[in-house]
């Protein structure tokens, strides 16, 4: 998994390519804190290059959502086709999500 965070219009814009596995899940969980501990609680998530997410991505995600609105912010994710918007439909978190 290839992460790429950059920071825009005070919103942390985070591109994932390959797949989200378990190690991978917890290195986005990891990066993604540093940016809460900087002050930022507004985040996109882009996963048009993403083919795959195991359970523990789609936890990881979640969890990201939930610190998101807990400290007033956002998460949105963009970009998902294939097979991980399928994935997203079934497990019904399209309902939960802000998708863009």
């Amino acid at each position: 998994m290839k992460v790429n965070i950059t920071v825009r219009d005070n919103k942390v814009v985070i591109k994932l390519e390959g797949s989200l596995y378990v190690e991978d899940a917890l290195l986005l969980r990891t990066k993604a804190l540093s940016y809460f501990q900087a002050g930022h609680n507004n985040f996109l998530i882009d996963l048009s290059q993403v083919d795959y997410i195991d359970s523990s991505g789609l936890g990881a995600l979640v969890a990201l959502q939930k610190r998101a609105l807990e400290h007033h912010g956002a998460l949105q994710l963009h970009g998902l086709t294939g097979v991980v918007q399928e994935l997203f439909e079934l497990t019904r978190l399209n309902k939960i999500f802000e998708i863009v």
